[in-house]
């Protein structure tokens, strides 16, 4: 018996353009890629709550038309011994104007992501009353 006629010949092989798929290369790269995307957000969502909260409780304390800026700061203080969430700022961070006799409060932080060694990720935040 002749074994040449088993082995598949060139036209019977699928040619390389026809052929799809996946490196490891590739599949290991993505997967890479998305895991570090991944990571970021979640250290990045609790800031992002942060702020959230921290805009929740300047606009209750601007929708109460307080009179003086010691009554803001007092209310701050008070929303933030309610909400745990809010860490990075304090009432003294608080800017506190009056636009068309309209009481508006305002603030602004940076918050800092370590993400590996000596690498972090600066995320500004900064917010008023509506």
């Amino acid at each position: 018996m002749n074994i040449a006629k088993f082995r598949p010949t060139r036209s019977t092989r699928a040619p390389r353009a026809r052929q799809r798929g996946m490196t490891l290369f590739g599949l290991m790269f993505w997967a890479i890629l998305i895991g570090f995307i991944g990571y970021v957000l979640v250290r990045a969502l609790p800031t992002v709550n942060e702020y959230l909260t921290i805009q929740r409780a300047v606009d209750k304390i601007a929708a109460t038309s307080p009179t003086t800026v010691a009554e803001v700061r007092q209310a701050f203080d008070k929303q933030k011994e309610i909400e745990y969430a809010i860490v990075s700022i304090s009432s003294k961070d608080l800017d506190v104007t009056k636009v068309n006799d309209k009481v508006v409060i305002g603030f602004a932080y940076n918050k800092e992501l370590p993400i590996m060694g000596p690498v972090y990720i600066l995320l500004k935040y900064e917010g008023r009353s509506k």
